[in-house]
């Protein structure tokens, strides 16, 4: 039963995609669950000022807190609001969202959700065709929101944290959804941020976007070019992503 749950909500997704995306047409829902509406979050509780060390031995141990409470989602949603350029707005699809705590409290807090449909210099790295890509983008899991609490200044954190929690993803989204992904992808805004961190932690930049959005067929609305860097938890990703099922 658990396991025809989640197929059936990969199901869904995919076809919510292919709506979005125009390849096919979907009924108008019978009832509405707030989808597409931005919701607002209360600001978060201002942080107390905290002398946070300069060196990242003096700030741990670090703990990572899977965020599936009532009390830390609403925590990491507001987090996300308040301090992330990009803001808060709901995942499609598989998610896990992780607090990072220190004893001096909350420092940062990091999401991952489903990949997007496509992207070029993705998949011209992994070298899919677009049997083989709808096949097994399930396995590739995108670290949608990365955040650093503005008061928290730790040379090599984020490097850190983002090592630590790559080790740590593929379990979590066994006990969550029955398999685990083999790639991680991400996309830097590069007139922004230069995508050091990530690259201190052995990501790999694999091209950039074209500044379109992934609905605009036409060309009509630019958007910032961002970098995108892959990151593989498995010695064998290329073969298994190029493995159709």
């Amino acid at each position: 039963m658990l396991l025809a749950t989640k197929k059936d909500m990969s199901a869904r997704v995919a076809l919510l995609r292919m709506d979005r995306d125009g390849l096919i047409t979907l009924p108008k829902p019978l009832h509405g669950n707030g989808n597409g509406r931005i919701t607002r979050y209360a600001e978060p509780i201002a942080e107390l000022p905290f002398a946070y060390p300069e060196s990242l031995d003096d700030l741990c141990p670090i703990k990572f807190a899977i965020a599936d409470t009532k009390a830390q989602k609403q925590r990491w949603r507001n987090l996300i609001a308040s301090y992330h350029y990009l803001g808060y707005t709901t995942f499609a699809g598989a998610e896990g969202r992780y607090l990072i705590e220190s004893s001096s409290g909350t420092i940062a807090a990091i999401g991952f959700a489903a990949s997007p449909w496509s992207c070029a210099p993705r998949d011209n790295y992994i070298g899919w065709d677009k049997a083989t890509r709808e096949a097994r983008l399930h396995l590739v899991v995108g670290n949608a929101r990365f955040l650093i609490l503005p008061q928290v200044r730790v040379v090599n954190l984020a490097s850190y944290i983002l090592s630590r929690v790559a080790r740590r993803l593929p379990g979590d989204w066994q006990l969550a959804y029955g398999y685990q992904p083999v790639l991680l992808e991400t996309f830097v805004e590069s007139a922004r941020f230069t995508g050091a961190s990530y690259k201190a932690a052995n990501w790999i930049r694999v091209g950039q976007t074209k500044g379109r959005g992934k609905l605009d067929r036409y060309n009509q609305y630019a958007l910032s070019v961002k970098d995108v860097y892959l990151y593989p938890l498995h010695r064998n990703y290329r073969s298994i992503l190029d493995s159709p099922e």
